[in-house]
């Protein structure tokens, strides 16, 4: 199946390579990145503590953005985020902003997103979104 990167499974993955190690994904799944992802990356880089943390993310990130790429959200996923929203306010599950567009561009792909272990339960709610926990 291919799969969204969600930010939770990013910060997963960095948790768990430690300070050292490049960040590893899964390889039996094609990866795509949205850019939103990227954004809230990026965040983290520039407020990382330190120089040296701040350069070793970024490394991290440019290497996971070479074999994924970033992937766009377009005016069809655009198109997915307000169906989904309606869909949401509909049953009262409202999820936040930045997670509408990575579920927005995941279905316009015809992907399921990525989530770092119990961040999945807000992505259950989007209907037909299928939602893989980094193991």
């Amino acid at each position: 199946m291919e799969l969204i990167l969600d930010t939770s499974a990013l910060i997963a993955l960095e948790r768990s390579a430690g300070t050292a190690s490049p960040l590893t994904l899964p390889s039996e799944e094609e990866i795509a990145l949205p850019a939103i992802v990227w954004a809230e990356a990026l965040v983290a880089v520039r407020l990382a503590a330190d120089a040296s943390r701040a350069a070793r993310r970024l490394a991290r990130l440019e290497a996971i953005r070479r074999l994924t790429g970033i992937e766009d959200f377009t005016p069809t996923a655009a198109e997915h985020y307000a169906d989904i929203f309606v869909e949401l306010t509909r049953t009262g599950r409202l999820i936040p902003q930045n997670d509408l567009a990575v579920a927005a561009t995941a279905r316009e792909l015809g992907f399921g997103v990525l989530v770092g272990p119990g961040d999945e339960a807000h992505f259950r709610a989007v209907p037909g979104l299928a939602v893989t926990v980094l193991a």
